[in-house]
């Protein structure tokens, strides 16, 4: 099968069957339960050097994007796009940049820790533009990377 013949949604399983076995099913599962939090997400793809990057956001603008899933060869992780003015009085957020912060998905029972749930709302709340949940999910492969490191450990 040739990617440019694939959907997205075949074109990013193929690039989850890179990883490790429980990687990508964790990174599946993440996934799946992103999708339920988010109705109308727009879902970005970028296959990165370094990672597999999924972002959710209100339209294809990666700028507007509002969180992502990355995926790496041992572990994955949720990130806050614009994490650093997030209120996080319980130190969940991990990073020290000037826009983003994120939590290794060590669990994904992680995700449903209420001090993870109320971070997700503060940072749909604050986000630049809304999310639409009357718009219908969309899948988009924004880039794959022609260099990559190794996707298993």
């Amino acid at each position: 099968m040739r990617m440019a013949d694939s959907t997205p949604a075949l074109q990013l399983r193929s690039f989850l069957a890179k990883f490790d076995p429980r990687v990508a099913a964790s990174a599946r599962a993440a996934l799946s339960r992103l999708r339920k939090r988010l109705p109308g997400a727009i879902e970005l793809v970028y296959d990165n050097y370094n990672a597999l990057a999924v972002g959710f956001g209100p339209s294809e603008k990666a700028s507007e994007a509002i969180f992502s899933i990355a995926v790496f060869p041992r572990w994955v992780s949720l990130f806050f796009l614009q994490g650093s003015k997030l209120p996080d009085p319980d130190k969940v957020l991990k990073g020290g940049g000037t826009q983003v912060r994120h939590i290794v998905l060590t669990d994904l029972k992680i995700l449903e820790q209420p001090a993870v749930k109320k971070l997700m709302a503060a940072a749909l709340k604050s986000a630049k533009k809304p999310l639409d949940s009357k718009q219908r999910r969309r899948l988009i492969i924004k880039s794959i990377s022609a260099k990559q490191r190794a996707r298993r450990p």
